[in-house]
């Protein structure tokens, strides 16, 4: 279990006693776990926004209809009816009932008695559309040795974007049938808007493709991992074709961002941005269990709490020259949406925020560690990042461990809209208590307000959160990007 810092016999200060009571509020059972689109998405929005006007912020949708809830419409696409058959000319192959597991990311796929190539481990280069087009690629899941995981990448996708009519893996990997089952089951989720494709996948074990091959040229997943493999390969017909059907269901979910913002003295000088998701997985259990509600204490009721204390700082100080506008979005656990939502229809124009700063799991680790930075080396933030953190005598940590996170919160969204944003945070300065949460209670109902959550520690972050946005707000300390340069307060 994830191991709490002694308790301190000194007493709490004020802010540690209202990051407790943010926390302990947001992530009580009352609220039922933050889902969107629920009762429990309307409380914590209520909740928030009171806490944020209260502050001083003024609305900062920029839009007089909604003006501080942003509206997010989701899709929810549920796979329901999985088919396929294959035929060796006019004779249909026998396999096992659902030995082929078939999805689609529309509502209905379907290729119909397509021929089907082989084209190897498909870790590079793919074939040309033109021999692709209307036909079903098949492709081993297990990369060739040396290869590089992160480089071969979305290899179906990329074959599905080359021309090829659908892609068929055959699971001789790491990954078993169950194992795809169990993942591609669940629910997927896009931005209503947003262009869903049509494509259709199926998934079958290396014994169900050898019944597949048997009596062809190329009878087992063995010879085609000798083929695969040879310098001189190029990809062939199999002498199959295959007929695959994948439907889904569709739900919508009506959800919201809320944004403030803080008025700077030079708003032509751009902003800085925070931000924290607000959503969690609402009911995540199911009787006999006792604890059926995911309350994400940590995740991320701590990164709402520290975002709204900072605020309150923020407002407090001399007006800064560059506004603040601070967000609370929707979806980041179904995909990072209402950031994605948020950068496809931005309050501003997204080139003139000069810095966002992203908060999230906050206050594991107790007062005084390591600083650590997800998103180090990948944005121009980093000199002044620097700068705050020996002022405040502060240290950061070695290394670009907190970099495993970076495409799993709400700033790498940004970071692909061309928007320098880090997530800075005491919490990812200690990557063993990270690792450990992840591994013990991220995504579980124990996730929840109690002595495992250190609020001397989350004082830490709103206090560098404050320190990082003054800086960056500062035209002098952080002139910009060269089209802010010269601007003045």
């Amino acid at each position: 279990m994830l191991v709490a810092a002694k308790p301190s016999q000194r007493k709490p200060t004020q802010l540690e006693l209202a990051l407790k009571a943010h926390v302990e509020t947001l992530a009580s059972d009352d609220f039922d776990g933050r889902e969107p689109g629920t009762e429990g998405e309307t409380k914590t929005l209520r909740y928030l926004a009171r806490q944020w006007f209260d502050i001083g912020m003024e609305a900062g949708t920029n839009n007089p209809g909604n003006a501080w809830f942003a509206p997010v419409e989701l899709v929810e696409r549920e796979p329901v009816m999985s088919r396929a058959s294959f035929m060796r000319g006019r004779k249909k192959i026998v396999l096992p009932t659902d030995s082929v597991f078939v999805v689609t990311s529309g509502l209905r796929s379907l290729a119909l008695d397509a021929p089907l190539v082989f084209v190897g481990q498909a870790a590079s280069a793919v074939m040309p559309r033109a021999e692709l087009a209307g036909r079903v690629a098949v492709m081993l899941d297990s990369l060739p040795g040396g290869a590089d995981k992160a480089a071969a990448g979305d290899r179906a996708g990329r074959l599905l974007d080359a021309g090829a009519l659908a892609v068929v893996t055959v699971l001789d990997g790491e990954r078993s049938l169950e194992d795809v089952i169990a993942r591609r089951k669940r629910a997927g989720y896009a931005v209503s808007g947003d262009k869903i494709g049509n494509d259709i996948e199926a998934f079958l074990s290396p014994e169900t493709a050898d019944l597949l091959l048997a009596g062809s040229a190329h009878p087992s997943v063995k010879r085609l991992h000798t083929d695969a493999s040879a310098p001189t390969f190029a990809p062939y017909l199999l002498g199959v074709t295959g007929t695959l059907e994948a439907t889904s269901r569709e739900t919508r979910i009506k959800t919201h961002n809320l944004i403030g913002r803080i008025a700077g003295r030079s708003p032509g000088a751009g902003a800085v941005l925070m931000m924290a998701h607000w959503d969690h997985f609402g009911r995540c259990a199911e009787p006999p269990a006792e604890d059926l509600i995911c309350n994400g204490a940590i995740d991320n009721a701590s990164g709402l709490a520290v975002v709204t204390e900072a605020a309150r700082q923020l407002a407090k100080g001399k007006q800064m020259d560059r506004d603040v506008y601070f967000v609370a979005t929707t979806g980041e656990e179904l995909g990072l949406l209402g950031a994605l939502a948020f950068a496809e229809d931005p309050p501003i124009q997204l080139d003139r925020i000069v810095a966002a700063f992203n908060v999230d799991s906050t206050g594991l680790v107790p007062p005084g560690g390591p600083i650590g930075i997800v998103g180090k080396g990948m944005t121009p933030l980093d000199p002044l990042i620097g700068d705050v953190a020996r002022r405040m005598k502060r240290k950061l940590a070695a290394g670009d461990g907190p970099n495993a996170y970076i495409k799993r919160q709400d700033s790498w969204i940004l970071m692909q809209h061309d928007v320098p944003a880090v997530m800075v945070s005491s919490s990812y300065g200690d990557m063993d208590r990270i690792e450990r949460f992840m591994e013990d209670t991220y995504h579980r109902p124990g996730d929840q307000a109690g002595p495992q959550i250190d609020y001397g520690g989350m004082a830490d972050d709103v206090a560098l959160q404050v320190e990082l946005v003054r800086a960056f707000a500062d035209v002098k300390r952080y002139p910009g990007p060269p089209q802010m340069r010269g601007q003045t307060p």
